[in-house]
């Protein structure tokens, strides 16, 4: 459903938040850190703005953010293992404000990291903005999914194909689902004055992944079958009458 400018608004108003909440815990990533202690400090962040972190209870889920380290490829818990120099982690940030959901994610480097490490974070990064920048009103998600899965095959890396973005707004997760690979003018229409988040998971190796449940949680995490790298990166758009509008950036 279209949002009416009011709407609108509150969205640009999360979607800032999430984006100032990874600014402001980027400082934090350092070796020894655990991912617990970021969960902690993003938490006291969401509420200290006015916000509720969105993941915390969501179908179970036990913690306010996702920190996916790195050959876990989504949705890691927060747990009490210390990072390490030359780790990769993925921290994906959702507040719930006035009824509005932002949701956007960033790699960060945990010290000194390997060339490999930065090659896919880079690809990752690219690859979303590729994504974004297929976005057109009445255009498709095949549009988007095309030209993310072009750009990381030629990198040499895979997509993966069960997971991807999906629509925002009122709810925190809803159609259309929004894939990293597809066929341009395939898949649901993309209408003006709704939002969407283009999130691609890039796999060092092939896009197998391996689902592990959580514990008291319907919601599951994933890992790259052979242990290899993943990467990803997430901002919400608004589809504008003409363009679109990425809302996930700090001013």
């Amino acid at each position: 459903m279209a949002l009416n400018e009011q709407e609108i608004e509150k969205m640009r108003v999360v979607c800032r938040l999430a984006a100032q909440t990874l600014k402001f815990i980027e400082p934090y990533v350092q070796p020894g850190v655990t991912t617990n202690k970021l969960n902690q400090l993003v938490h006291d962040f969401t509420l200290d703005n006015g916000a509720v972190p969105a993941p915390l209870g969501y179908h179970g889920f036990p913690k306010s953010i996702c920190t996916s380290v790195n050959h876990c490829v989504c949705h890691g818990v927060p747990d009490d293992t210390p990072l390490v120099s030359g780790d990769v982690i993925n921290i994906d940030v959702t507040p719930q404000k006035d009824g509005f959901f932002g949701d956007t994610s960033a790699m960060f480097y945990v010290g000194e990291v390997s060339d490999a490490a930065k090659k896919i974070t880079e690809c990752a990064k690219e690859a979303m903005w590729k994504g974004i920048e297929a976005i057109a009103p009445f255009g498709t998600t095949g549009d988007i999914g095309f030209a993310i899965g072009k750009f990381v095959q030629k990198k040499g890396y895979s997509a993966v194909k069960e997971i991807g973005g999906h629509g925002i707004g009122k709810v925190f997760h809803s159609d259309p689902f929004v894939p990293s690979f597809g066929k341009k003018g395939r898949g649901e229409r993309l209408k003006p004055w709704t939002c969407l988040t283009v999130e691609p998971m890039v796999n060092q190796n092939s896009d197998k992944i391996i689902e592990v449940a959580i514990k008291n949680s319907s919601i599951k995490y994933y890992e790259t079958h052979d242990k290899s790298y993943s990467a990803q990166f997430e901002h919400t758009v608004l589809i504008t009458e003409d363009s679109y509008e990425v809302l996930t950036l700090c001013d």
